[in-house]
């Protein structure tokens, strides 16, 4: 972006500025601190140390404070944020961002490539090849030079407004030189990142405060950019990737460069205006079957980039040509996304626990030697129960693979046992509960041990644990650590025990002062009125999900009605088998459950049906499903979406389903889906029209 001579100049300049303060010239002085900043955050070669590059910033300060009107948008005093952002404002794209089509294999890639070849009408297509980085997706603008908005993905057709944070982010320029390439506006996409290394300092600074470290990169920036706060941004030294220009406005009369007739043209005219642009990392390739080698061999190598990715991205690099080809209604024709396979690494299991649910499950927890895998640290993994362990034969000692594709639960592969020593040990199953020593129980048709007493101590702590979780009764400040401690203190011996709680002995607690306490008071107060399929979810009931749960509550009008069903009359609800309708009867015929049910219910609780859902929605009677990943939605507002639009969510896939809506890593749901033919298999992006439309 600078030539060596005006590379020289800056570093006379800024000797002479740290020399002399007093002979400062302001927009000099702005121009010197982009080009340290480009220097610094772009390239990685800085050519001042940070102390001299704070002085020359203070000094900055120091005149603006002194004349304010002096301050201009682009200058570098303006990425630090002074005030809260209050909320995050959602703004449309001037083009929908669309998700790529993915592929695992060099067979998907000679697909696509095939595809593309009768679209283009070639024979033989140039591609350019760049990371598929690992982070947080955005948008930018600028126009007439000057950043004017930055907003995230959102769900590909608006995003939430996030410009004050983006400015934190120093190698994302504020101004940028769009004149001189004949162009008043233009929006960008990119990828913010959190490189390894600036990833395991944060984390040394959250130790050193005694707070939780983040899980990976990804979720460290992905996490930044909706904190309402931009200095706390500004603190985690998040870095950005910009690889795509998706629309132009060009200054009338002007003619626009060249470089935006190939996409690696682009790329050279981002990093030209001073982004961080795949430079190094991209590879242009004449054919398909280049394109593949290199992306074997860039996976080979992909650890030694100082940041994540999680695959490649394969781009026809003739602009005109991408135009030609269109893009489908979720993903351009043009473009198409190599996911690199599931890592997997060696360790070796050190320790064996065995852990009880709120059910009484007992599973076994492999406690492993700590590897890094995936963007994670992995130190324990379950082994599910005693026949896993016995089909992948599993000792104590092991040296194991285990396996994580993308934000998967790791799971172990297989146990290397030409490797034992001959020190390994069987691992043996309890016959008594490891919480209360009750004797376990193992149904005929079961592969799970089961501590079947009402007593045991980690049920219900278990049980306590669930009541308040998320898409429970949603008690919010009431976490894990502290159920445990008041259980243990005795204040909270059980579930009714949340409605009765002693504020005045929790507030003697280390860590709960006057506003941790009117917290919890608020959020336990609130979950009294929580619709009632969120009390039946809550109860912790065998084989009775979320989804199940809406199922019956909205059968019901009070909780107590199901006290008065038949196992028969239970199934004849949507989605409710044998095992399920049993599960549910049992449950409300056990004296001890209805007994906490009418405590509950004295206490305070939501025990009605209050919640009507559409039935005149353009979803209304139609079943759906959703499997594997979702990119531009949660998965509870997908459902939600239906719900409100009349439509009912299934637990499993059937007859019944009308839709299958698939997300990434798709797995046995979809399978079973495409064997029954009145089921309609439609992507993220058809669901997104469907509901519109």
């Amino acid at each position: 972006m600078y030539p060596k001579d005006q590379i020289i100049a800056y570093q006379a300049l800024a000797k002479a500025y740290l020399t002399n303060p007093h002979t400062i010239e302001l927009d000099s002085l702005k121009k010197l601190l982009k080009f340290n900043e480009y220097q610094y955050y772009v390239l990685n070669e800085p050519l001042i140390s940070d102390y001299e590059y704070d002085q020359l910033y203070q000094q900055l300060i120091s005149i603006e404070s002194a004349n304010t009107s002096l301050i201009t948008p682009d200058s570098p005093s303006q990425r630090v944020g002074n005030s809260l952002n209050a909320s995050f404002v959602t703004i449309p794209h001037l083009v929908p961002m669309l998700s790529l089509e993915n592929s695992y294999n060099a067979a998907d890639l000679i697909d696509f490539d095939r595809k593309a070849i009768e679209g283009a009408g070639n024979e033989k297509l140039t591609y350019c090849v760049e990371p598929k980085f690992d982070g947080a997706s955005i948008s930018l603008v600028y126009e007439n030079d000057l950043l004017v908005r930055a907003c995230t993905r959102g769900d590909g057709v608006a995003g939430e407004d996030i410009t004050q944070n983006i400015k934190q982010i120093k190698s994302i320029p504020l101004s940028i030189p769009l004149s001189d390439y004949g162009i008043k506006q233009i929006e960008i996409r990119g990828e913010v990142i959190m490189s390894k290394n600036s990833f395991a300092a944060f984390n040394e600074k959250l130790k050193l405060k005694q707070q939780a470290p983040l899980a990976n990169p990804r979720n460290a920036a992905a996490g930044s950019l909706r904190m309402k706060d931009p200095k706390e941004v500004g603190e985690r030294n998040l870095d950005a990737f910009i690889y795509h220009i998706s629309y132009v406005l060009p200054i009338p009369g002007a003619k626009l460069t060249p470089l935006l007739q190939t996409h690696s043209g682009t790329l050279s005219l981002l990093w030209n205006m001073g982004f961080r642009s795949p430079q190094k990392e991209r590879k242009i390739s004449e054919g398909i079957n280049n394109v593949i080698d290199y992306c074997t061999s860039f996976e080979i190598g992909r650890d030694q980039l100082p940041y994540d990715i999680d695959g490649l991205v394969i781009k026809i690099d003739d602009v005109p040509l991408q135009e030609k080809l269109g893009m489908t209604s979720h993903h351009p024709r043009w473009a198409i996304a190599y996911k690199f396979k599931a890592r997997q690494a060696t360790t070796i299991i050190e320790n064996v626990e065995f852990q009880v649910g709120r059910t009484g499950a007992v599973t076994p927890v492999a406690k492993l030697q700590p590897l890094a895998l995936g963007g994670v640290t992995v130190s324990s993994i379950s082994m599910h129960n005693e026949e896993y362990i016995k089909e992948k034969d599993i000792r104590l000692g092991d040296t194991v693979i285990i396996e994580r594709a993308g934000d998967v639960i790791p799971q172990i592969v297989q146990s290397i046992s030409s490797l034992r020593k001959g020190t390994e040990k069987i691992i043996t199953f309890p016959t008594t509960c490891p919480a209360c020593n009750a004797t376990l129980e193992k149904e005929e048709a079961e592969a799970v041990w089961r501590c079947i007493s009402p007593l045991c101590k980690a049920q219900i702590v278990e049980r306590i644990i669930h009541f308040v979780s998320k898409d429970a009764m949603d008690i919010k400040s009431f976490g894990e650590a502290n159920i445990r401690k008041f259980y243990d203190l005795g204040i909270l011996p059980n579930v009714p025990a949340i409605y009765t709680l002693d504020f005045n002995k929790v507030t003697q607690l280390e860590g709960f002062g006057k506003k941790s306490n009117e917290n919890l008071q608020a959020a336990i107060a609130h979950s009294k009125n929580q619709p009632l399929y969120r009390l039946i979810y809550g109860l912790g009931i065998r084989f009775v999900g979320e989804t199940t749960a809406k199922t019956v509550a909205s059968q019901i009008q009070h909780i107590l009605d199901l006290t008065n069903l038949t196992e028969e009359q239970l199934q004849s609800f949507e989605d409710v088998g044998v095992k399920v309708a049993k599960s549910i009867y049992q449950y409300f015929h056990e004296e001890n459950n209805i007994a906490m049910i009418r405590e509950l219910e004295s206490l305070g609780l939501n025990m009605i049906q209050t919640n009507t859902t559409a039935v005149d929605g353009n979803l209304a009677g139609l079943n759906f499903l959703f499997t594997g990943t979702l990119t531009q939605l949660k998965r509870a507002d997908a459902e939600a979406m239906v719900e409100a639009r009349g439509g009912h969510i299934l637990g499993g896939v059937s007859s019944k389903l009308n839709y299958l809506v698939v997300g990434e890593d798709a797995g046995s749901k979809l399978e079973k889906a495409k064997k029954i033919a009145s089921i309609k298999i439609i992507t993220e992006a058809d669901f997104i029209d469907l509901v519109k439309n």
